[in-house]
């Protein structure tokens, strides 16, 4: 008996790991893939691996001491996170910080969503096979990680803000310095178009990818660039403004195709408004107080509270159940990477490994906001 042409080459599907340990993972998250050749049939993520009970902690803990966990979360954006309970915090207590601590805090969110996008920007590159960006990326982004150590001591996990403003003022050099780099990273980011963003074998490896549909990224809960990429609006500056975001002009950047060029150039963007939003406020960073009056143990009243902020991969919320004691009965953290997690095997399936991998890179994931 004689075997077809299409018995002999015929294959089977079989699992291979990525990860939790692997260059492409960003973190310990382990991926179990069913592929069949390089066909990709199914992405299944296994979560735990860095797990610390984060929301559990949050329980016997005071309200000033929950601000410094949100740094271990999406570390990335530290500064944003630590925001985000504290405007929880201060909305329960019905408490108005000034316009100085406002105008500062936006200003070192932008700070942090244009350091959190340069590393994007060079991981992603050296994922596809580009070394270079990595070291271009990290030269600017350390500009930014000076001034944050200057302000506040830190470079990564800052906490630097605390219910009812900011742990002390910003430093004499603070203006100058942003001002400087904002001079010297506006001739940069063409210097990234030229390198990457037009190479003709990152477009190929990018575009009509990991294709996401705006109906797709709203029935996901996708938030973050990775949803306005498919055309969804989502920025919760826009649409809650909070801080100082409703006193400065800036565009929403949404792109329509959905794939992961689109979610590639999103962020390019973004970064252009990013320095937009601090040239509007830092020469106009008002007189004032930098911390509003608050007792040395805060009691939330008895109740619900829940606070939205756009961190650099999407919207982070932030709901606290009181019952009036000085430590929260219940904290909850909805994450962005862990939404937007939960598209990655609906976009995947049909591709090759090496498109996962360019996939991945455009969510931008961080896998302790992920893993809490």
């Amino acid at each position: 008996m004689t075997n077809t042409l299409k018995d002999r080459f015929k294959t089977e599907e079989y699992f291979v790991n990525m990860g939790p340990q692997h260059p492409a993972a960003h973190g310990v998250l382990r991926l179990i893939l069913t592929i069949d050749g390089e066909i990709i049939k199914n992405v299944e993520p296994d979560l735990g691996y860095i797990h610390r009970s984060i929301e559990k902690m949050c329980e016997r803990d005071s309200y000033q001491q929950i601000v410094h966990l949100t740094d271990r979360m999406d570390y990335l954006s530290s500064n944003i996170n630590n925001e985000a309970v504290c405007l929880a915090v201060e909305n329960g207590l019905e408490l108005e910080v000034s316009d100085r601590v406002k105008v500062i805090r936006t200003i070192i969110d932008e700070l942090t969503r244009l350091a959190s996008h340069c590393l994007w920007w060079g991981v992603m590159g050296m994922d596809l096979g580009a070394l270079t960006t990595y070291f271009y990326a990290f030269r600017d982004r350390e500009m930014i990680n000076d001034i944050f150590e200057e302000t506040c001591g830190a470079r990564l996990t800052m906490n630097y803000n605390v219910p009812g403003g900011l742990m002390f003022d910003i430093h004499p050099n603070f203006v100058k310095r942003t001002k400087d780099f904002i001079a010297h990273f506006k001739t940069k980011i063409p210097e990234y178009d030229r390198l990457l963003t037009g190479n003709i074998i990152f477009e190929n490896r990018t575009k009509g990818v990991g294709i996401l549909t705006r109906e797709d990224a709203i029935a996901y809960g996708v938030s973050g660039p990775v949803a306005r990429g498919s055309g969804f609006s989502s920025d919760v500056r826009k649409h809650q403004p909070y801080s100082a975001y409703d006193r400065v002009d800036f565009k929403e950047i949404l792109f329509t195709e959905g794939d992961t060029y689109a979610r590639y150039k999103v962020r390019i963007a973004e970064m252009w408004e990013s320095m937009s939003i601090i040239e509007q406020l830092i020469d106009n960073i008002p007189e004032g107080d930098i911390q509003a009056p608050t007792k040395a143990v805060i009691k939330l009243p008895k109740g619900e509270f829940y606070q939205r902020v756009e961190t650099a991969r999407g919207e982070l919320g932030v709901y606290i159940n009181s019952t009036g004691t000085k430590n929260p009965y219940r904290v909850k953290f909805r994450s962005p990477g862990f939404s937007n997690l939960s598209v990655l095997n609906h976009i995947s399936k049909g591709g090759k490994i090496a498109d996962l991998v360019a996939i991945m890179a455009s969510f931008d994931f961080v896998i302790p906001d992920i893993d809490r």
